[in-house]
């Protein structure tokens, strides 16, 4: 069973624009448009591995299908505080294809990079069913009361 872990402090600007730029792109009628502007994300930052400095929102996406973050174990950890690149580093695994673009920003961006991991795997649990707020449930109380029917048969004693 996993832990619920709520989005830290320190990810909450980047989650956001991490969770609107992907969800923006998740078209369900051009299922392939996400899925082909994160290829060409990489492929840009394969050329340039430092290309998305200072855009943590944009590395992670750029690395998104390229890395692998075990969320279930990253989980157990307590992430309120922000963890070191070390601490991180165990659970996350890295296709062949993109090592060495990894390795080089792990070098010079080794910040961003994992904030950008943290990221991917806040997302990868994001759950994404809208919480109900106060107000919807004062107004589907109030809809009761302002329905077309009337009733008359009404026992208070029930």
């Amino acid at each position: 069973m996993q832990t619920e872990q709520s989005l830290p402090d320190y990810l909450t600007d980047d989650f956001s624009l991490y969770l609107e730029n992907m969800t923006s792109l998740a078209d369900p009628e051009n299922p392939d448009l996400l899925a082909n502007y994160l290829a060409n994300l990489f492929e840009q930052l394969k050329t340039m591995p430092l290309l998305f400095n200072g855009m943590v929102d944009q590395l992670a996406m750029a690395i998104s299908t390229k890395i692998k973050v075990d969320s279930k174990q990253l989980a157990k950890m307590n992430l309120t505080k922000e963890p070191a690149w070390s601490e991180v580093k165990p659970f996350v695994g890295v296709h062949a294809d993109a090592r060495p673009c990894i390795t080089e920003i792990m070098t010079h961006a080794e910040q961003e990079l994992k904030i950008a991991v943290l990221l991917i795997h806040f997302y990868n649990n994001y759950d994404t069913t809208p919480i109900k707020s106060q107000d919807d449930e004062d107004e589907q109380l109030n809809d009761y009361e302002t329905n077309d029917y009337e009733v008359t048969d009404f026992d208070e004693n029930y």
